[in-house]
């Protein structure tokens, strides 16, 4: 008796998706991509989740996290879809009638943005508890047709990330990990391939959450994300069925320590994770409908379209260490300069001169670092009689090992292993699944902004206290990051709920924490604490690969020794992004200081447009290296281009 198979579609013009589902009720995602190209090849057979479990492993043993025995026997109980405004949704609810597993894997996509955003909720309806140890968000067999050709034409797109040396994006054949096997072999499946995972506590450390596929004849290209504010996650790009195929996972045992008990009647959903598609457009098309989906899904606020420029005091300047007598002068010159914030960054609540780190807690002003009548407050009026709006820097998730939080705040409040409360580089870290560390850093915020009027918060995030925390009776440290993550969005969503017009920079030893989870709700990414005005331009050019133009802080900070050339390259760094301007500008010579209120004026001139551009790069993306770098913003009727040269490059 022939197999009897049903199918569905979904999508809009943009993209479209076909599902399978076959006489025993298994689903598989057959096609995704326009919709004139359905009905081809299928790719690689995978279920629409995977899922492994203790006692409920792989079909087929090795590294990749496909092929799961869970996966396999989920089967179709219906599917809906629906349209709430611009996005339209669908979900497909699966069922494993061994174990009583039920899934909910719900896809969205904003019409006419070709992405797709997956996301699974899983639920026990058996009698005994599944105890999980990974769940795919997103999984997709057909990034390819099931042709050897194509997997050969493949080439894996990943960003590397490091302190100072943020988004430089690599390329490489997929199958130099990826080789040809032996057509003689019955399973010629591979055991291992090409993956990436973070870990701890940064999102970005190591790698971007992100990477990609793309096709070196056809430029049909594939680029995703894991929208997740911590180091739980991970993705894999292999080969399966002769096919190329993405699964992007959330935290699991294997790379992070993950499980989680699944009790009878219990859920649990999976971090989101998105997948932008070119047909023949390559990267640049493939990060322009990302750049549309990114602003489609995140968190609306003004700053989206009014887009200040920003003085902070830290780089190349005052380097946390901040008082009245020298805020002052840069309060002026700032103001001169164009600013319409003025940030006062690291140290303001230091009273030890040089203790700043292992004194974070309180945040409470030191009496010698602003010793008039007023504190602080005359610095933060000077900056509104300067016509600017006064912001501070805050590091919530860290209690020095100095601070006086360290001991008022109980010992539950912080992260622990195995009952030991983790220290870190001199700072403990706090877990905002506790009330009383969430009801410690909301009276900060309601204080600083509510009492004083601060319009700016800088948040950063310096430690990494390794794989999580098991605070709670018998969880695994993934398990508790995991709950803290979704507590510090909870906690970040409060926030802006109490005071909409706040604005929220994301920050994390510059790009640690560089993720859409975090930027769907905060608006600035600080992009580097890279010092270097020449080291600067790569990081500044690959920016809007992984945030939106207009979220994107660039420093631009002119040391009073630089040339006249290297005052305008730094400038020029950030013109198309996010002006973070910064250096001692009172003590620039009077040419210099014109150039550096010139690049404001144009920037004010040019900012109306960069909510609306989609980036490309004409020379590719750039290399750490490269003399010569690139970045074009597009709009419906203007491009802006920045050309960089650097040394080693030949002015023709």
């Amino acid at each position: 008796m022939e197999n009897e198979q049903r199918s569905f579609r979904w999508g809009h013009d943009a993209l479209h998706l076909e599902f399978v589902i076959g006489d025993d009720g298994s689903t598989r995602l057959t096609h995704l991509g326009l919709p004139g190209e359905a009905g081809g090849d299928p790719g690689a057979s995978l279920p629409l989740v995977e899922v492994t479990a203790a006692g409920h492993g792989r079909g087929w043993s090795g590294s990749r996290l496909i092929g799961t025995t869970l996966g396999e026997r989920l089967r179709h109980r219906a599917h809906s879809a629906a349209r709430d405004g611009d996005w339209l949704t669908l979900i497909v609810h699966l069922h494993d009638p061994e174990t009583g597993l039920a899934a909910e894997v719900t896809y969205r996509s904003p019409d006419g943005i070709p992405v797709l955003r997956g996301e699974v909720t899983l639920r026990n309806e058996g009698q005994t508890t599944l105890h999980l140890e990974s769940v795919s968000s997103l999984a997709v067999g057909c990034l390819t047709p099931r042709d050897p050709a194509a997997v050969d034409a493949a080439d894996l797109l990943w960003a590397d990330n490091d302190w100072l040396a943020e988004c430089r994006w690599q390329r490489q054949p997929m199958r130099r990990t990826t080789p040809v096997l032996s057509g003689r072999v019955k399973y010629g499946h591979g055991k291992a391939g090409f993956a990436l995972n973070g870990q701890g506590t940064w999102s970005s450390c190591g790698h971007l959450p992100m990477g990609g596929l793309t096709d070196r004849r056809t430029g049909r290209t594939w680029v995703w994300q894991i929208e997740h504010n911590g180091g739980g996650w991970r993705w894999e790009c292999q080969e399966h069925d002769r096919a190329a195929y993405a699964a992007l996972f959330g935290p699991t045992d294997t790379d992070h320590g993950w499980r989680h008990p699944l009790e009878p009647g219990a859920a649990f959903r999976t971090v989101p994770a998105a997948l932008s598609f070119s047909a023949d457009g390559g990267l640049d098309a493939a990060f322009a409908a990302l750049t549309r989906y990114r602003r489609a899904q995140r968190r609306p606020h003004p700053d989206h379209q009014r887009l200040p420029v920003i003085f902070n005091d830290y780089m190349n300047c005052l380097m946390g260490d901040p008082t009245t007598d020298k805020l002052l002068p840069l309060i002026d010159a700032a103001a001169e300069a164009g600013a319409e914030y003025f940030v006062i960054d690291a140290g303001w609540y230091d009273g030890d001169n040089g203790g700043w780190w292992t004194t974070v807690g309180a945040w409470e002003p030191a009496a010698s670092r602003f010793p008039g009548e007023k504190g602080i407050h005359e610095v933060l009026d000077r900056i509104r009689e300067r016509g600017m709006v006064p912001g501070l820097w805050l590091e919530p998730e860290v209690i020095g090992v100095h601070s006086p939080m360290a001991e008022s705040l109980p010992d539950e409040a912080f992260f622990r292993r195995d009952g030991v409360r983790l220290t870190e580089t001199g700072r403990h870290h706090l877990d905002l699944r506790h009330p009383a560390a969430r009801a410690h850093l909301d009276r900060v915020v309601d204080r600083l902004v509510g009492e004083w009027g601060v319009g700016y918060l800088k948040l950063d995030h310096n430690i990494d206290p390794g794989s999580g925390t098991s605070a709670h009776p018998g969880e695994t440290p993934g398990a508790g990051l995991l709950g803290h993550n979704r507590a510090h969005l909870d906690w970040l969503d409060g926030i802006l709920d109490r005071y909409p017009n706040l604005v929220v920079e994301n920050c994390s030893s510059g790009g640690m924490r560089w993720d859409h989870a975090l930027l769907s709700r905060l608006q600035l990414q600080s992009t580097s604490d890279q010092q270097n005005l020449q080291l600067y331009a790569p990081i500044a050019a690959s920016a809007p690969t992984a945030v939106t133009p207009e979220q994107g802080a660039v420093w631009a900070y002119p040391l009073p020794e630089d040339s006249l050339d290297e005052v305008a390259f730094t400038m020029a760094n950030a013109l198309l992004g996010r002006i973070h301007l910064s250096g001692h500008l009172p003590e620039l010579e009077p040419e210099a200081r014109a150039l550096v209120h010139e690049a404001v004026a144009v920037y004010k001139a040019i900012r109306a447009d960069l909510p609306q551009a989609v980036p490309s790069w004409p020379l590719g993306l750039p290399a750490w290296d490269d003399p010569w770098i690139a970045l074009a913003l597009h709009t419906p009727t203007t491009t802006y281009l920045t050309a960089w040269r650097r040394p080693g490059a030949d002015p023709s």
